[in-house]
């Protein structure tokens, strides 16, 4: 057990039973991960990826069937462990005749919180998330972002040193989204550890400082954004002015998106980048652009799904 990382998993495995006869479902595969202190880690992976699996038994909602985990040091199996963590999970409920400030007063309490010091952090974190105004108005009044904007605030009361978010971003509109990120990059800069799943890659891919993929129940890979994208070109976007009765000649070379008058938008693969560029030459067309797609955090995961559904069908 790793005493100075934030989260410590070493061949974390959990069974299901499903159906009838009870047949195990295997949900997570011996994921081994750690996440240091201070990071802003992102958790990322289709549905059924095994990334809530994942979560719940770190948040001690549920158990492995084999191997160990630890959370700041201690056990997931000590409850211990959990006096400084926060904690929203991906569909958080709460007694929704109940007001805003009802509710975060009676998690501060159960963090034993002093009065005043817990009407100070209700106020402080109301105000970050922008609920003051409707602060005294029942939760059932509220939308679905909202909720999870009153979940954010309950996972931060008690000022925890780890900080896990299951899907954070569900339900949020844009300005939402936007003070999700703002507090978890805030929260990082003070010294916390965030550890979230998302399926908006690309707020992960903006704000963490490492990120794991997870299929299929296993980890398929970990590191910085650039480490797992790298440099390689995914596509390339190429504009051209050509006789329009001159275009098939350059459909056998790539995908015309879209086409007005004489220019033409083209998407090819970087491997045929320079017969595309000789056919437009031969083909008395011009050149007017010619931009290099990087990966992205989102298709190096699609890829990773399809890898495993190759995987599974073989």
């Amino acid at each position: 057990m790793s005493q100075s990382s934030s989260i410590w998993m070493e061949k974390l495995t959990k069974d299901y039973r499903r159906g009838f006869w009870m047949t195990r479902h295997r949900a997570l595969h011996e994921l081994s991960l750690t996440v240091e202190q201070g990071e802003s880690f992102g958790f990322v992976g289709p549905n059924g990826a095994g990334k809530t699996t994942t979560i719940k038994i770190l948040a001690g909602l549920h158990e492995a069937t084999s191997g160990n985990a630890s959370i700041l040091g201690k056990s997931v199996k000590d409850p211990m462990s959990r006096r400084e963590l926060g904690f929203l999970p991906e569909r958080p409920y709460f007694y929704v005749h109940l007001t805003a400030r009802e509710v975060l007063h009676f998690y501060g309490q159960l963090f034993e919180l002093e009065p005043s010091v817990r009407t100070n952090r209700i106020e402080a974190l109301l105000d970050r998330v922008q609920l003051t105004h409707v602060a005294d108005s029942p939760l059932k009044e509220y939308s679905k972002g909202m909720l999870q904007r009153v979940g954010l605030c309950q996972s931060l009361i008690h000022d925890p040193k780890l900080i896990i978010l299951d899907e954070p971003m569900s339900g949020l509109d844009p300005l939402g989204r936007a003070l999700v990120r703002d507090i978890i990059v805030d929260e990082q800069s003070k010294g916390k550890t965030i550890f979230f799943s998302s399926h908006v890659l690309s707020d992960v891919q903006s704000i963490c400082t490492r990120v794991a993929m997870l299929v299929g129940g296993r980890l398929r890979g970990v590191g910085t954004v650039n480490e797992l994208i790298g440099e390689q070109i995914d596509w390339i976007d190429v504009h051209v002015d050509i006789d329009p009765e001159k275009i098939d000649n350059l459909k056998v070379y790539g995908v015309c998106r879209h086409s007005d008058g004489q220019r033409h938008h083209f998407r090819i693969e970087p491997e045929r980048s320079d017969a595309f560029q000789a056919a437009i030459h031969e083909n008395n067309g011009r050149l007017v652009e010619f931009i290099h797609q990087r990966k992205t955090l989102e298709s190096v995961l699609v890829n990773e799904m399809r890898v495993d559904h190759s995987e599974s069908a073989t």
